[in-house]
């Protein structure tokens, strides 16, 4: 039986105003993630993915790139416990 996870992301570089949000969505809901992502105030991108954990680290692999226009410099990963409290993911304003 797969495992399941919970990922608490930080994303740093230039990931804001190039589609990583929505990018960030796409690439959650290819991978079957549930959980949210937005912008912070100091420039980076915060998300948490929750789900399989083979999933949840395709997406954080996907996250270490990002979207096409964005420059990812650092990926910090907080491991949680599991609490299943999402049913799809979405982007938080």
């Amino acid at each position: 039986m797969a495992e399941n996870v919970r990922a608490h992301v930080i994303i740093s570089g230039k990931v804001q105003g190039v589609f990583f949000r929505a990018d960030t969505r796409e690439a959650a809901n290819r991978f079957g993630v549930n959980g949210w992502v937005r912008n912070q105030r100091d420039g980076t991108v915060e998300a948490v993915f929750e789900g399989d954990q083979s999933h949840v680290e395709s997406v954080l692999n996907w996250c270490k790139k990002g979207s096409p226009a964005a420059r990812v410099d650092a990926v910090n990963v907080k491991w949680e416990s599991y609490t299943g409290d999402f049913s799809d993911f979405h982007i938080r304003y």
